[in-house]
């Protein structure tokens, strides 16, 4: 059997324009893929140097395979379930900083280099006050980018045009701004000077970034198959879903220096990110997290059949449409068509999601994915959103810890859960709807002072109790009398 390299097959070579912090799954089903595109479509010619930010990684399988590696993508797409794959060639060469520091920091004087691309997780953005300029590398992201920046910087005497275009992708709000302010910080510590520091704020550009694509990575069930289907052995097969969105805030100068409209890839340039973080939130995080409690209750246990279900996918569809995305200051279309995306996203045949898997913190998510939405809806319309405070109802069942006489492995907060184990003691609907609608230390607010949501939320809950999920649930859809 083949191995996957240069050797084995024809790939193209690029000039580094591009060091990625990050040699994992997202990166190279999402980022990667995109530089591919363009470097194919468009001219884009510009080649990955992928940096391993911590001590234990993948780059000596990486430069095995001479950065090559297969993606396949796996989804709906115009329509119909779709599995196609392909060669990704963008990546030039890894280095790990650990065992050759001196080559990492030698990228600072390639006069090519323009963009830095990162996902070293949430906890990646971290300032670490023992880092030191001397270290080799140092242990944070932040800090060894200030020491490839202060490479730059010192070889070409603060010119004005060897700055860089820095995109991070990790999932923490403002994560650009984030990164920014935390190299400032290195700066200071390290005695950099003030025009390293002038240099960083004036000709370096930091771009705050909204990232969605399921990548759930190596296929390692399946991979002996693939294996024969594609006739070379390839370690870094990954796996990624069809839909994909790229949102970056940033100057004008980076959508004149990154040709997605030209391939037609789903980039979005912006000067405020805010309102399309606060539509995925509330569209896809908050339909996820209204679907699990009704929809597991239901007896179902998988996201699609969920969607695929008649009922529940009826009721997820109104609740997307008729109580989401009125609150949402976006053009309709657009939201229409996120919305459409999502719930091809949640059929996906090619991925199975357990509602259980996404039931973790279900209320600090329903705090921050759902509450939003509810506020939002009434100070819009004046009324209450039925179908998000029937979910409401049937997560304060769901953390009763029953489906039909079997227990559910609730997975919370002790305090919460222990909470909630305290309230359905006395089996009172009533009571435990006021007891938790109340609860600061869930939902931030009183809910029980919005008029008439106590009162609704018990309704349903009564009905849930008594009648069970299916009966309630088509009676509520119906709108017939509990």
């Amino acid at each position: 059997m083949l191995e996957l390299n240069r050797n084995t097959v024809k790939a193209s070579t690029y000039p580094e324009r591009i060091i990625q912090f990050g040699e994992g799954n997202f990166l190279r089903a999402f980022a990667n893929w995109m530089v591919h595109k363009m470097n194919k479509n468009a001219n884009f010619n510009a080649g990955v140097v992928v940096i391993q930010p911590i001590n234990q990684g993948q780059i000596e399988v990486l430069n095995n395979q001479d950065g090559l590696y297969t993606l396949y993508l796996n989804g709906i797409k115009n329509n119909k379930a779709i599995s196609e794959h392909e060669i990704i060639d963008c990546i030039q060469r890894g280095i790990n900083p650990y065992e050759n520091y001196n080559a990492y920091l030698a990228l600072g004087e390639n006069p090519e280099l323009r963009f830095v691309i990162s996902n070293t997780t949430e906890a990646g953005i971290a300032y670490n006050a023992k880092d030191k300029l001397k270290d080799a590398p140092a242990s944070s992201f932040p800090g060894k980018l200030t020491a490839l920046l202060y490479r730059r910087f010192k070889y070409f005497n603060g010119a004005s045009d060897k700055g860089l275009i820095i995109i991070p992708c990790e999932l923490i709000d403002r994560n650009g701004d984030n990164l920014q302010q935390i190299i400032l910080q290195y700066a200071n510590d390290w005695s950099l000077g003030e025009a390293f520091v002038r240099w960083i704020n004036e000709h370096n550009i930091f771009c705050n970034t909204l990232v969605d694509r399921i990548v759930p990575g190596y296929p390692k069930d399946k991979i002996n198959a693939i294996t024969q289907e594609l006739g070379y052995k390839d370690n870094l097969v990954v796996e990624g879903e069809q839909f994909y969105l790229w949102v970056i805030e940033g100057a004008e100068a980076v959508k004149e220096e990154i040709p997605a409209e030209v391939c037609g890839l789903h980039i979005v340039f912006t000067d405020n990110i805010e309102p399309y973080r606060t539509r995925k939130v509330r569209i896809l995080n908050g339909a996820h997290t209204t679907l699990v409690p009704v929809g597991y209750l239901y007896g179902i246990d998988k996201v699609r059949e969920s969607v695929e279900n008649n009922v529940v996918g009826t009721y997820l569809k109104n609740t997307i449409f008729n109580e989401i995305i009125p609150t949402l200051n976006l053009p309709e279309a657009e939201l229409n068509q996120f919305s459409n995306d999502v719930l091809d996203r949640f059929k996906n045949p090619y991925l199975e999601h357990e509602l259980m898997s996404i039931s973790l913190n279900s209320v600090s998510k329903y705090k921050t994915r759902v509450i939003p939405s509810v506020l939002e809806f009434v100070k819009i319309k004046n009324k209450l959103p039925s179908h998000l405070l029937f979910s409401l109802a049937a997560l304060i069942v769901f953390y009763k810890g029953d489906r039909n006489g079997a227990v559910i492995t609730l997975k919370d907060d002790v305090k919460v859960l222990a909470t909630f184990k305290d309230i359905w003691i006395t089996n009172n609907c009533e009571q435990v709807a006021e007891k938790v609608l109340c609860n600061l230390n869930f939902w931030g607010i009183d809910l029980t002072k919005i008029e008439g949501l106590q009162q609704e939320v018990t309704k349903h809950l009564k009905a849930i109790i008594n009648k069970g999920m299916k009966v309630a649930l088509e009676a509520f859809l119906t709108d017939k009398h509990y």
